[in-house]
């Protein structure tokens, strides 16, 4: 325990922990450790809880080859009806609904390697939309963009830009060959160029390490990311990774405290497959976890925000854009 502390207080002075003082952190005793990432986390954000949706704007045919994903076209798996980009008039409607129920951040999120350019006019057009009828902070996911796209993304009122780095550099080949872990690092240096806030992280479960998951970590760290989607993989039937072993709740605990000690003041956010969980994520959010994806999944159902909300309320955490 003397570790654990020493690491804590470490962060509190300000310093960063270095790979070899990480490691250790797989080890340690999983309840202390859960403990100090939730004081480590009390410290630097407080009671502040960040709890964003997501709506699948554009579904399917995707030409990506991400061994995890139902909407990719080299797999059978089916993830309902492929549709292209959704109009404005549904994606405010989403937004509406969203907001009411007291919801502060809602992201876009569409299929593909990247979105064309005339697809970029659209979706801009339904962010101003969103922002002007739903007053919801906006964030987007619309693959790997270049800096242009992106000012014009900041210029029609989005807030942030999520694009996942999933796993380490050393294993993102394993992951995926249609894209490389470069042009995801080039993506988000782009829209940070641009003005923009980033989102980055990744799926646990793909048969990384968990030396995998501190290297993607520390390169979000490295990044400036503050908001780290921490997803579960759902095992899709039809998908390459369809027989992997789900994660346990004390192995995403681990995950997500480990997380907690990499980049202390961000947002470490539940995301996909939090509903594999027994407890459907509070433990995780009494060891570090501070914010999380609430609703549906881009091609599996969630957790309702009402129900969250009252979780939240229960566990003394205020809903805040974080």
């Amino acid at each position: 325990m003397d570790t654990i502390r020493k690491l804590q207080e470490k962060i509190y002075q300000g310093g960063f922990l270095t790979k070899g003082e990480i490691m250790p952190l797989t080890e340690m005793p999983l309840e202390p450790l859960c403990q100090a990432a939730d004081e480590i986390r009390a410290h630097f954000c407080g009671n502040r809880f960040d709890l964003c949706t997501i709506i699948n704007g554009k579904c399917g045919r995707c030409s990506e080859d991400c061994k995890y994903c139902a909407q990719s076209a080299h797999y059978t798996a089916a993830c309902g009806a492929s549709y292209p980009l959704l109009s404005t008039e549904k994606i405010v409607e989403q937004a509406k609904h969203n907001a009411a129920q007291g919801v502060l951040r809602y992201s876009i999120v569409t299929s593909g390697r990247r979105l064309s350019e005339a697809e970029v006019e659209r979706v801009c057009e339904s962010i101003r939309a969103v922002r002007r009828e739903a007053g919801i902070e906006v964030c987007v996911s619309f693959g790997l963009l270049g800096e242009a796209d992106f000012v014009k993304i900041r210029e029609a009122g989005a807030s942030r830009v999520h694009c996942n780095l999933e796993s380490s550099e050393r294993y993102f080949p394993l992951v995926c060959t249609t894209h490389t872990y470069a042009d995801k690092i080039e993506t988000l240096l782009a829209a940070k160029r641009a003005g923009l806030e980033v989102c980055s992280g990744g799926i646990m479960g793909l048969g990384e390490t968990m030396e995998d998951r501190i290297d993607m970590a520390l390169t979000a760290r490295a990044l400036g990311v503050k908001s780290v989607p921490v997803n579960v993989l759902n095992p899709i039937p039809g998908t390459p990774y369809e027989k992997n072993p789900a994660l346990t709740n004390d192995e995403v605990r681990r995950i997500v405290a480990v997380f907690r000690f990499i980049i202390p003041d961000a947002s470490i956010r539940l995301a996909g497959g939090r509903g594999l969980l027994g407890d459907k994520g509070e433990k995780c959010f009494a060891g570090g976890a501070n914010a999380a994806i609430s609703g549906d999944m881009l091609t599996t159902a969630g957790i309702t925000v009402e129900t969250d909300m009252a979780l939240l309320r229960e566990m003394g955490y205020t809903v805040v854009k974080g």
